[in-house]
């Protein structure tokens, strides 16, 4: 077991695993604003710029399986270092680029560091951090993943209307460089410990292609971009892939994705209940985004400045995180916190053109904070009983499912417009559609509460701090 680090860097590593986070969720969503600019200097639509984003997203999806086996393998604290490099060196080729093939060249690599980077820092954090501290370390984690795709649009927007838009790129560079100077001044050399344990190539081809199936059929729903059979065929694939696997688990000796995780109860409820939380990471910006530029005529500037206050209530958060579920516990925390946040995500379908910014602004800024603490208790709760030789293969399994419930969020959402659009039997979209998107995904939310009724009342009593029953 690795030494556990001093006190006074017990901040500073979520920290650096947080700058890894934000930089990889600011670049997932920054780009897509700068779609018609990239377009016009390739001479291609921003409708086929689009495999910019889908590069990405499919090679984080195909190699985020290996994350946990590579920590393992070689060790946290290199393989952590090695995908920061990697993505900030492969930001700098993205920013190069000279045609469209050499700018998915670029995302692919940057897909292939990020599926590295934030798992591997997880594992670091959850080896350092002694658990009794892990609610506070995780508060930091959450923030990134809230904020990285509030803030993309209106930087990204900033970005390319007074500058260009390799700068959306560029703006990976200084971060990329301070975390790795902070891993080399912070992160323990014990964090490079290495096991002998093989690479499962079946599980990690079986995994791989139900994951980029899975996702890319939802990435096409999200943009409409194949015919229905064709995606039908697609999520098939990724399905009967994900039960062979299944098969193939039970006999492997080191499956590449550890399924026996989902034997300790709290991390099996935190990863799928959680995933119904985390319907909002995808789906509220693209929501917001479809309300206030399309249907309000906003600006991409103004539209990012009103969903910018969401990443304030996020921060706020992290202020009371620890004496919100010392207080009340992970169960208690969950369902009330899931129905509370699925209700003001609900309550954006209610914003019209005539709604009152300071309205508007107080929803989002209230809806920002509870949906942080939703994140900030789901992702301390999937680790608490996981043993301490395990979190490499709990991180891998995690991050897996995350990229898929932030696909699914994105994708349910554009099959409640479609379907809202078709229903008014029209092909335009509405206001009234997107406010069918706003209460499914908080509906989704809501629903969460119930499997999370399912934990018992002390759940991660040691990791949340609250008061345990004596025995007997």
């Amino acid at each position: 077991m690795a030494a556990p680090m001093s006190r006074r860097n017990h901040y500073i590593v979520p920290g650096i695993v947080g700058c890894a986070l934000f930089m990889q969720m600011l670049d997932s969503t920054v780009v897509a604003t700068a779609l018609p600019a990239m377009g016009l200097a390739f001479g291609e639509s921003a409708v086929r710029m689009n495999i910019a984003i889908t590069s990405y997203l499919l090679a984080v999806a195909m190699f985020v399986p290996l994350s946990g086996w590579a920590a393992d393998r070689f060790g946290a604290r290199r393989v952590f270092a090695a995908a920061m490099l990697l993505f900030t060196l492969s930001s700098i080729g993205c920013s190069l680029a000279g045609s469209m093939t050499q700018l998915v060249a670029g995302r692919a690599f940057q897909g292939l560091a990020g599926a590295m980077m934030v798992p591997v820092g997880r594992v670091i954090l959850l080896r350092s951090v002694p658990k009794n501290e892990l609610v506070q370390a995780m508060s930091f984690l959450s923030v990134p993943a809230l904020i990285g795709p509030v803030v993309g649009p209106p930087l990204g927007g900033f970005m390319v209307t007074y500058a260009s838009w390799h700068w959306i790129f560029l703006i990976n560079v200084p971060i990329g460089i301070l975390g790795l100077i902070l891993v080399h001044k912070f992160i323990p050399a014990s964090q490079n410990e290495k096991t002998g344990k093989p690479l499962d190539v079946v599980g990690f081809l079986l995994t791989s292609i139900s994951l980029v199936a899975i996702i890319f059929s939802l990435d096409a729903i999200g943009h409409s971009s194949m015919p229905a059979f064709a995606i039908g065929g697609l999520l098939l694939l990724g399905l009967l892939c994900a039960w062979l696997y299944w098969r193939h688990a039970r006999r492997s000796p080191h499956p590449i994705v550890d399924l026996s995780l989902l034997g300790i109860q709290t991390f099996r409820i935190a990863n799928l209940s959680g995933n119904l939380c985390r319907f909002a990471i995808g789906a509220m910006p693209f929501l917001l985004v479809m309300l206030l530029q399309v249907g309000f005529g906003l600006s991409p500037l103004a539209a990012g400045m009103i969903t910018f206050v969401s990443a304030v209530g996020a921060l706020l958060l992290k202020l009371i995180a620890v004496r919100v579920l010392r207080r009340f516990g992970f169960r208690k925390t969950l369902i009330v916190n899931a129905v509370t946040a699925g209700g003001f995500a609900a309550m954006c379908a209610l914003f019209t053109p005539e709604t009152p910014y300071w309205v508007m602004l107080a929803i989002l800024l209230v809806g920002g904070f509870f949906r942080s603490l939703q994140l900030t208790a789901v992702n301390t709760l999937a680790y608490a009983d996981v043993p301490h030789e395990m979190m490499s293969r709990a991180s891998g399994f995690s991050a897996m499912a995350q990229q898929v419930g932030i696909s699914l969020g994105v994708g349910v959402a554009a099959v409640t417009l479609n379907i809202s659009m078709m229903l008014r039997g029209s092909h335009e979209l509405a206001i009234v559609d997107v406010a069918a998107g706003f209460v499914v995904i908080g509906l989704f939310m809501a629903v969460s509460a119930f499997g999370f009724a399912r934990l018992p009342p002390y759940a991660g009593a040691e990791v949340s701090g609250s008061r345990v029953p004596a025995a007997g």
